[in-house]
């Protein structure tokens, strides 16, 4: 079977430490929101067959169809708590072997080695491809579609919400798995790129304008660099670091 890997990106308004994560700008004069520098980052990926919003029901978050139609990609309407859900929906209906998981409020994954990653994992017929120990909002994870419906069903509630590959976890040795390394200056437990309070927003958008300004595309050396040297942005994000890599998913061995 011909293996066919998307990205699926769940989205919804509601939070409750800041609303509407991926549609906050990033350059608020061009209007180019998290979401937006997310979605033209991944189409850039050759080994992407497609990308895919997976949209959770309720008035609020129609916004997002808007968003998929503008960058003619296909998206899913699903239950707003159970993410795990919309995440199969958007392998079912695109009829994908594997997903790219990656938070719709991350707009930094480091997705430099994508494609070697990708290779070895559909070499090995892997169950899941885990980039852990990286910057907050950096990682990713690739999973088969077997396994994220082999977790839906056997699963708890917990298991189905944003914690998506919670079970694959806690049942480690049920699963093919293999755990991405990367080099461990990428591993800075001071830094965060992910959007969960306003400031966090103000450090991404210094990133993105920092980048903008290089006219390069993303390096996490260069920007561990820049933040390094911006004292100031790290002060901001210091309160949220320690609890942030604290509720990180961690390794389960068993």
């Amino acid at each position: 079977m011909k293996k066919k890997l998307i990205a699926a990106l769940a989205c919804r308004n509601f939070s409750h430490r800041l609303y509407g994560k991926p549609l906050q700008n990033l350059d608020a004069n061009k209007n180019v929101t998290i979401l937006d520098y997310l979605i033209r980052k991944l189409k850039k990926i050759k080994v992407l067959d497609e990308i895919l919003l997976g949209i959770a029901e309720g008035d609020e978050n129609l916004i997002y169809r808007k968003i998929a139609e503008k960058h003619k990609i296909k998206f899913i309407i699903g239950d707003e708590k159970d993410v795990l859900s919309r995440i199969i929906k958007c392998a079912q209906i695109s009829k994908a072997t594997d997903v790219l998981r990656i938070t719709s409020e991350s707009p930094f994954p480091f997705l430099e080695n994508i494609e070697l990653v990708w290779k070895e994992h559909a070499k090995h017929n892997l169950d899941g491809s885990f980039l852990d120990n990286i910057i907050d909002g950096c990682g990713y994870e690739i999973l088969s579609t077997k396994a994220l419906i082999n977790s839906h069903k056997n699963g708890k509630n917990k298991h189905r919400s944003e914690l998506c590959t919670l079970y694959i976890r806690e049942n480690i040795k049920k699963f093919n798995i293999r755990r991405i390394i990367v080099s461990k200056k990428y591993f800075r437990k001071d830094i965060r790129l992910t959007v969960d309070y306003p400031e966090d927003l103000i450090v991404c958008r210094a990133v993105y304008n920092f980048l903008k300004s290089k006219r390069h595309h993303f390096n996490l050396s260069q920007v561990i660099n820049f933040i390094d040297k911006k004292k100031e942005l790290k002060t901001l994000i210091k309160k949220y670091t320690n609890s942030g890599y604290k509720s990180m998913y961690k390794w389960i061995e068993k």
